[in-house]
């Protein structure tokens, strides 16, 4: 068990996610009180002004910023799994990447480190040919970025293999499964919609390293960032009750080295 004194977790949320006139995510809000911003980069959701705004507003807070890479799939927000081939997939992260940086740039910034978004998340952490895929559109895109991914998956086995600090994180409203995986969304009780649940569930796997799973039973989770949902309801609400409580439980809330 993790000791208060020796607890740390970076809180991150993902951000821009609008497209023209259309908005999802409360921005203002959660920058006041996120460590690290995963910023839309127009493949899932995003457009260069809503990347410029947010890269701002983050840089603006002392917030890090961060690449949200995505399928190209911005009618299903990214969502649907895609068999997109490893070169063409590399060079669409790159793309991506470089896109916020320049908008990260003028804002003062940088692009501090890359997490693939919805399908992509999911499939590289069971393809080794999608990991891959994206640690090589991050090498290609100039740098040697943290990558943010869940613990044991191939993402974060292939970005450490390419010299990349590995970032796992953890996800307080949704749900594991008994070996440490998050229940697929379009399976009941995939996402936890209580409040209080969410909370405390945070707490537990910062201070912990732990988290009950759908079935009961105890799910190590050795998170270094904490995820929290921009597109929920109440987000930044539940955003500032979720710091709080950190604050409250003796954990450190800061960016990840």
């Amino acid at each position: 068990m993790i000791t208060p004194s020796e607890a740390a977790i970076d809180l991150n949320a993902d951000l821009g996610e609008g497209f023209g006139r259309w908005t999802l995510t409360d921005d203002e809000a959660l920058l006041c009180v996120v460590t690290s911003a995963n910023v839309a980069c127009g493949f899932h959701a995003g457009d260069p002004s809503t990347m410029r705004r947010v890269c701002e507003l983050a840089a603006a807070r002392g917030v890090r910023i961060g690449a949200q890479v995505s399928y190209r799939d911005l009618a299903g927000f990214g969502r649907r799994s895609m068999d997109v081939p490893a070169a063409e997939l590399a060079d669409e992260v790159a793309y991506q990447i470089g896109a916020l940086e320049v908008f990260a740039r003028a804002a003062g910034s940088r692009v501090s480190y890359v997490k693939p978004h919805g399908a992509l998340y999911n499939r590289t952490v069971h393809d080794a040919d999608q990991a891959g895929a994206v640690v090589a559109g991050i090498l290609t895109a100039g740098g040697s970025l943290p990558v943010l991914g869940l613990p044991g998956s191939l993402l974060l086995s292939a970005a450490a293999g390419a010299g990349l600090t590995a970032v796992p994180e953890a996800f307080a409203d949704r749900a594991y499964t008994p070996g440490g995986r998050l229940v697929p969304r379009g399976e009941p009780g995939a996402v936890v919609h209580d409040p209080e649940a969410v909370v405390a569930r945070a707490v537990r796997m910062a201070a912990e390293g732990a988290v009950t799973a759908a079935d009961g039973s105890r799910v190590a989770v050795a998170a270094r960032s904490l995820c929290l949902h921009g597109d929920t309801p109440g987000a930044a609400d539940l955003a500032r009750r979720v710091r709080a409580a950190l604050g409250a439980a003796g954990v450190r809330v800061e960016a990840f080295a």
